[in-house]
């Protein structure tokens, strides 16, 4: 196989690998999200609804979120979001909730967020806790509406299905784990609401950091695929572009060689003759 054909491979599949990468950074930045995306059942979680702006030129202006209505949630505590107003629905349950605490007549059923402005490019998170989760549901789904500044509303509301490709537009779902399993859960305690860490504080630093540093990383992989794959289609390009040289034509020395030999035997001839006996 020549090697111009082997450079021209080489650079067909750098190209596909710079493409995988990016494709499967891409994932990160794509909807209104819930996590962590697990909790114990029965327990009390502190999760985060994570939004990022997907608009050019507009920006993330309000956000609600609408919590399960056949499994309603007895204890919701949100944490302050600097620039951010929180504005919390309630409604009387039709069969009240029993609870260690007594018993609850009316729940939580919509979080809605205004004032503050997600630009594009960034995202922001909205860190809530719940409790106790249901123990007899094996996920808990957040309709979401994401509202732009230019007046488009998107609807994550699409309820995602068990062995179905994720929709177009999923709504944020929290799955739902036995008691005591270790499965990436959101830290729970049982009996009493999960104490939301205050806001500025070291605890939303830590949370924001880390979210920072995960969508860095994707960043990161997306463009060192782009890179990769350029730079594998120049490197087929020129390779493409050069040529091997013919074998003994034009080359240095290849008549010199036949000189050199027809001058050698010349001089042996020319010398001085032996004088004869």
């Amino acid at each position: 196989m020549s090697s111009s054909r082997m450079r021209g491979r080489a650079a067909t599949v750098a190209a596909l690998a710079g493409s995988a990468v990016l494709l499967a950074a891409v994932p990160a930045f794509a909807h209104v999200t819930v996590q962590p995306g697990s909790a114990a059942k029965g327990s009390y979680s502190t999760v985060a609804f994570k939004v990022p702006c997907e608009e050019d030129n507009a920006s993330t202006v309000k956000l609600e979120v609408n919590l399960p209505a056949d499994h309603p949630i007895a204890s919701v505590s949100i944490q302050p979001v600097p620039g951010w107003t929180a504005k919390v629905t309630t409604a009387k349950l039709t069969t009240p909730l029993k609870t260690d605490d007594g018993t609850v007549t009316s729940a939580v059923t919509k979080i809605t967020w205004t004032g503050g402005k997600i630009e594009p490019g960034q995202f922001q998170q909205f860190p809530v806790s719940f409790g106790p989760l249901p123990d007899n549901a094996d996920s808990l789904s957040f309709k979401a509406l994401q509202t732009y500044s230019d007046g488009n509303v998107v609807r994550w509301i699409e309820i995602p299905q068990a062995g179905q490709p994720e929709p177009q537009n999923p709504a944020p779902t929290l799955k739902l784990t036995a008691a005591g399993s270790d499965s990436g859960a959101a830290p729970a305690t049982t009996g009493s609401p999960a104490a939301a860490p205050p806001a500025g504080g070291k605890g939303a630093a830590t949370t924001t950091a880390s979210a920072s540093s995960s969508d860095d990383t994707a960043r990161a992989l997306g463009v060192a695929g782009i890179v990769v794959g350029v730079i594998g289609v120049g490197f087929g390009v020129y390779g493409g572009r050069r040529r091997t040289p013919a074998t003994g034509a034009g080359v240095p020395g290849a008549s010199s060689t036949g000189s050199s030999s027809t001058g050698a035997a010349g001089g042996a001839s020319d010398g001085p003759s032996a004088p004869s006996a």
